[in-house]
This record gives C-alpha cells, sequence and structure tokens, in this order.
C-alpha cells in the first residue's frame, strides 16, 4: 500500500511537471495513459489512491454535465433568431447520426466476416444470464418525457433534460416575440449562466490528465492479459472496426463535408477521443467535447451547444452499430447459425433503428445487442460470452461516439 502510494505521488508529480513545462494537453493525456496502464499491470491492487483519483475526476465531469447541457440547449436556441434554422440544424443531426450509424453497422459485418471472431472458440453459456429486456416503444417515449424536471436531473437523465430546455428555451424565444423588453433579465442570466458552466467545465477539464492516469491505473489493473486471451479475436475486430470507421467514415466527412485535413482534426481533438475513452461516458465526454468544438474546431457556441448534447444522447456508431453487428456475427458462429444477405440487411436496419430507439434508456449498448439479436432469431445466452470484456471494448465504443458528435458539429457548421 505504501509502495502504491509513493508511486502514485511521484507519476502526479510527473504530470504537473510536464503541466509547468507547458507540455502540451494532448501530450499529458497520451502520457497519462500510458502510465496509468504500467501502474495498474506493475502495482495491482495497490494503485488505489490512483483509481481514487480517477473516480474524483469523473464525479468532477458528472457535476457539470447536467447544468452545462440545460444552459447550453437553452441559451444555444434563444440565440438563433430564425426557427427554420434550428428546425434545419435539429434534422441535419439526427439524419447525420443514423446515416453514420449505419455506416458503422456494415463496416462492423465487414470486420466481423473477415476476422471471424467465434471461430474456434467452445465456451459453455452463462445459464445465470438474463438478456436486457427490450423496452416497449411506449417506455422509450415515456422516458423522453420530464415528467420532474429536478428530479431527472438527479436521476442523472439527460434526454428528459434536453426536452425540458427545449421547451424553455422555446417559450422565452415566443415571448421575446411578444415583449422582449420583459424577457430580457431572463436571457441575460441565461447566458451569463451558460458562460460561467464553460468556465467551470475549463477548470474540470484541466484535471483530465490525472482523471486518465487514474481510471486506466484502475483498468489494468483489473484486467489482466489471461482473461483477455480467448475473447482476443473480438477485441481485436472492435477496435479494427473503430479504427477503419474513423478512416473510412469520418475522415472522409471531414476532408469531403468540412474542408478539414483529417490529420490536424483528429490531432485537436484527441482530448475528446482520450476521455470518452478513459472514461467510457459520452456524457461525461460533453463538457470535454463542447470545449474542443468551440475552441479547437472555431464552431460556433449556438451549433455547439444543440449538436453536441444532442450526439450524447443518440449518437451510437459504436455501441449501436459496430458492437451489434460483431456481437451478431460471433453469436452466429458460436451457434453454427448461417447468416444469408437477407439477415446482413436486417442486421443493418435493425441496428440502426435501435440506436435511436433506445436512446432513452440506460446501457444502450446491451439494449441495442439485444433488438439486434431477436431480430435475427439468434440466441440471446450468446451474449453472455462477450460481458466479461464489455469495459475493454467499451472504450473503444465510446470513442468512436463521441468522436462521431464532434465530426457531425464540424460538418453542420460548415453546411451553415
Amino acid at each position: 500500500m505504501i509502495i502504491g502510494l509513493i508511486v502514485s505521488v511521484l507519476l502526479v508529480g510527473v504530470l504537473y511537471l510536464m503541466s509547468y513545462y507547458k507540455i502540451g494537453f494532448g501530450l499529458r493525456v497520451f502520457t497519462a495513459m500510458l502510465l496509468g496502464i504500467a501502474a495498474g499491470a506493475v502495482l495491482k491492487e495497490t494503485v488505489t489512491s490512483l483509481v481514487t483519483l480517477g473516480s474524483i475526476y469523473v464525479s468532477l465531469i458528472k457535476m457539470v454535465v447536467m447544468p452545462l447541457v440545460a444552459s447550453a440547449i437553452i441559451s444555444s436556441i434563444t440565440a438563433i433568431s430564425d426557427p427554420k434554422q434550428l428546425k434545419t440544424i435539429g434534422l441535419k443531426a439526427i439524419s447525420l447520426f443514423l446515416i453514420t450509424t449505419a455506416l458503422a453497422t456494415i463496416i462492423g459485418i465487414g470486420v466481423g466476416v473477415v476476422i471471424d471472431p467465434g471461430a474456434g472458440i467452445q465456451l459453455p453459456s452463462d445459464q445465470s444470464f438474463k438478456a436486457r429486456e427490450i423496452p416497449s416503444f411506449t417506455k422509450v417515449i415515456l422516458d423522453l418525457v420530464p415528467s420532474n424536471p429536478v428530479g431527472e436531473m438527479a436521476g442523472g437523465k439527460i434526454i428528459p433534460v434536453i426536452v425540458f430546455s427545449i421547451f424553455i428555451a422555446l417559450a422565452i424565444v415566443i415571448e421575446s416575440g411578444k415583449k422582449p423588453e420583459a424577457v430580457k433579465p431572463v436571457k441575460d442570466f441565461i447566458t451569463a449562466f451558460a458562460n460561467i458552466m464553460f468556465r467551470v467545465t475549463k477548470l474540470v477539464i484541466g484535471f483530465t490528465p490525472y482523471g486518465v492516469l487514474g481510471l486506466m491505473a484502475g483498468m489494468s489493473a483489473k484486467y489482466g492479459i489471461t482473461t483477455l486471451l480467448p475473447l482476443g479475436k473480438i477485441i481485436v475486430s472492435v477496435y479494427a472496426a473503430s479504427l477503419l470507421h474513423m478512416v473510412l467514415v469520418y475522415s472522409s466527412l471531414v476532408s469531403f463535408a468540412a474542408k478539414l485535413n483529417p490529420i490536424l482534426f483528429f490531432r485537436n481533438i484527441y482530448p475528446v477521443m482520450a476521455v470518452a475513452f478513459t472514461t467510457r461516458s459520452s456524457y461525461a465526454t460533453l463538457p470535454v467535447n463542447m470545449e474542443v468544438i468551440t475552441k479547437q474546431l472555431k464552431v460556433s457556441e449556438k451549433i455547439a451547444s444543440f449538436v453536441a448534447p444532442l450526439g450524447a444522447t443518440i449518437n451510437m456508431n459504436g455501441c449501436g452499430g459496430l458492437w451489434p453487428a460483431i456481437v451478431a456475427i460471433f453469436v452466429a458462429r458460436i451457434y453454427n447459425i448461417e447468416l444469408s444477405l437477407g439477415d446482413y440487411f436486417l442486421l443493418v436496419g435493425s441496428a440502426t433503428v435501435a440506436s435511436i430507439g433506445t436512446a432513452g434508456v440506460p446501457g444502450p449498448a446491451s439494449i441495442s445487442t439485444t433488438v439486434v439479436l431477436t431480430s435475427l432469431g439468434l440466441p440471446l445466452e450468446g451474449m453472455a460470452l462477450v460481458l466479461g470484456i464489455d469495459p475493454i471494448v467499451d472504450m473503444a465504443r465510446t470513442a468512436v461516439n463521441a468522436t462521431g458528435t464532434t465530426v457531425a458539429s464540424l460538418v453542420i457548421a460548415n453546411s451553415e
């Protein structure tokens, strides 16, 4: 324990010195990832102090998400004077999210067929496994509607908060047209509060290298190499598909739709990818994403403040596209079930629809996968075989999701 504490202090000191000597933020985050992996692998359970540091960072990120989303949504909508422009931005964002999710599913199918992750694996199914229940359409709709906004915020339900914020913003816009002088104090307060939340977010983001150090140390200590070897081909498949999706889809959108050098783009958004990779949460990555979109990519706050929270909610290229496709092919192989061309088309369609249809419920990756396996008639018990590696692959899935939101914001800003 003492050795772990000493090493933790030394590693934190290294990161502080890098900050003191003005080393780039992206390089500091990358260094923190490497140091965390090494510390966790060598020290194992003695890295509790670093794990605590990572937990504190995640708590700080969660602290700013709700007030940031609410103020950003309201201020962005009230800043858009033309309602038609707001409608256009919303339609573009949702369309882009769905199209890229469909493309992610196709890439997942291609990688799964080529690598064939289920080949040669004979693992007993977990009899205690219970698949996630597919929510009814009524439940999904009810989960989107806020009944108690304060309670929804306390419960961490982001979509009802977004819906409530949109109602508030629309009311302000309508009243501004009738009595602008009466609404002006409210608009000024929301604008000022949004600016304060951006400043709070910037302060929290400054702790990112230390948080990444703790999170990666905990992950490395918990999951050893021996537990990953039997399902290594699935891990390789997910990471290969994630890389291909970023290169083929995201780079193309950045190059041709946004007219930006992809290498420069990925260099600028590296902090977003690093935080998403380590926290495994699109919501936790949202503050960093908005900071990078507005400051590094120079996207206007009114577009970033609308598209980014929406993307953190329904943009699931990784969780709703790549992952269900690879798992479906894996399960079909394990149970010796042949998938036809029609099954592949059904897989793409069901994954795309499920990605947005389950956005209002927790655990979208498992829900989307359940929907896909059910639509293809594959055994749900097959999901139990991959649960052990879910945290490992979730890092790549979340990085893909968060990067997609950044790409969408840039492309929509360019089109507007």
